[in-house]
């Protein structure tokens, strides 16, 4: 009896991942370059109370066994990769990545982050820059008396400078794929990391090598979907609940035991 209550609270606590990494997905829906997470569950050890194979006579074997579940346990949050939705905004130092790829980033110690939100700016200096002021690897820098910003699916960087009648080529974009996107390690601010499950950063122009092209003036959004999310946590909160009601039909079945008399 005393099992059933543990196996279910291992339910109401995965539940509770569950919920928590679907409430992230809805708070970045509106988060240019999020990817949704969804959690991956693995059942628990099993009790062999009778192993399945025993012999019942000199010649027939038990069919099955009496196996009694343990419970389940969160395996990994996972990452889906799928592309977002593109959002037209006319501002020239906005990019997405059409495809494969990722943006990269120098960090202020020196290592490269990886993001998929292409909301650059200009700093003070005319580099391109992230919301937070990170650098984009290769360099980019505009200079001051730049009139217009043209950059091309394949990544050229151009520009119209003043006084000239030509745009000039300043810089070339470069994105980097990875084998598996999934093993990246998030990090906050729309940025990722490499990690060894990721693999290291294949890096290269765009629209080589099986990389996404570039797209100017134009935002990727979340891959976020609200209707899919809102059911996602319904059913959670039911599965919750369920569990609940399991811990409470054991304990009343523990009062009706406890309540015996001889």
């Amino acid at each position: 009896m005393i099992r059933s209550l543990w196996t279910a609270a291992t339910g109401m606590e995965a539940q509770q991942i569950n919920i928590d990494a679907i409430a992230n997905n809805l708070a970045n829906v509106n988060t240019s370059g999020f990817k949704k997470s969804r959690v991956d569950f693995q059942d628990l050890l099993y009790q062999t109370i009778k192993p399945a194979g025993v012999a019942t006579t000199s010649s027939t074997v038990q069919p099955a066994g009496i196996q009694v579940g343990l419970g389940v346990k969160p395996a990994g949050i996972v990452k889906n990769f799928a592309q977002g939705n593109f959002k037209e905004t006319g501002n020239p130092l906005d990019i997405a990545i059409a495809g494969d790829g990722f943006f990269q980033v120098s960090m202020p110690d020196g290592t490269t982050a990886y993001t998929r939100s292409g909301a650059f700016k200009v700093d003070n200096n005319g580099r391109l820059v992230t919301s937070d002021g990170y650098t984009m690897s290769p360099e980019i820098t505009i200079p001051s008396d730049t009139l217009s910003i043209s950059i091309g699916n394949d990544g050229t960087v151009s520009v119209l400078e003043q006084g000239q009648d030509t745009p000039t080529q300043i810089g070339q974009i470069q994105i980097a794929h990875f084998i598996n996107p999934a093993g990246l390690s998030a990090i906050g601010h729309n940025l990722f990391k490499v990690t060894d499950a990721s693999g290291s950063a294949n890096t290269g122009n765009p629209g080589n090598d099986g990389l996404g092209t570039l797209e100017q003036g134009v935002l990727e959004m979340s891959n976020v979907s609200v209707v899919q999310e809102m059911v996602e946590m319904i059913a959670g909160q039911r599965a919750y609940e369920t569990n609940s009601k399991a811990i409470q039909t054991s304990d009343e079945m523990l009062q009706t035991a406890n309540n015996l008399k001889r």
